[in-house]
C-alpha cells in the first residue's frame, strides 16, 4: 500500500476503534477489556493475511468495507 492509502486507513482504522470502544464483547483473556485498535488491525491482518501497510492498493477499498463490517458486527 503506498503512503498515503496506508495513512488514510490508519486513520478510518482509529475512527473505527474509537467507534468501537466498549462495544467489544468481554474476553477472558482480556480481564481489563478489549483494545477496539489492535482489533481492528488484527482483525484485517487475519483476513487479508498481511498488515494493511503491506496489502495492495487495489484492496484498498475492499479493506474499508471489511472495517464498516467490523463496525457494524462487533463480535
Amino acid at each position: 500500500m503506498n503512503k498515503e492509502n496506508a495513512s488514510k486507513l490508519w486513520k478510518i482504522i482509529l475512527q473505527a476503534g474509537d467507534y468501537l470502544q466498549d462495544k467489544l464483547p468481554e474476553h477472558p483473556n482480556h480481564p481489563k477489556g478489549r483494545n477496539p485498535y489492535a482489533h481492528v488491525a488484527l482483525e484485517i491482518k487475519n483476513k487479508f493475511n498481511s498488515s494493511y501497510k503491506d496489502l495492495p492498493d487495489d484492496k484498498y477499498e475492499e479493506v474499508l468495507d471489511y472495517i464498516e463490517f467490523l463496525k457494524e458486527n462487533p463480535n
